[in-house]
């Protein structure tokens, strides 16, 4: 069954062009390689600077499991330890209707 996994992040809007250039150059290629991971993009919001919301859809659970032990999960979170918000990450995952 399809996922759809949401990443709801927030940066100080100072560090939002470091944001992109991280996902873009480091977390999204290490995402989509991972077994399950059918797409990756990282949506802006237009309304609120430095808000994001990395959004992945997965071919199963058992798939999310795996990348959220894997090396390269490990990874991703390093390359956005630097990034300063006012929350933390909010992770939801959704399955999609049929």
């Amino acid at each position: 069954m399809l996922i759809v996994r949401l990443i709801y992040v927030t940066v100080n809007p100072d560090q939002a062009s470091e944001a992109e250039r991280i996902w873009k150059n480091e977390c999204a290629p290490l995402m989509i390689r991972q077994p399950g991971c059918l797409s990756e993009k990282l949506l802006k919001c237009v309304d609120a600077p430095g808000e994001y919301i990395s959004y992945s859809e997965w071919e199963s659970q058992e798939k999310i499991d795996a990348y959220r032990v894997s090396d390269a999960h490990k990874k991703i979170k390093e390359h956005t330890r630097t990034l300063r918000g006012g929350e933390r990450p909010v992770v939801k995952q959704y399955q999609v209707g049929s």
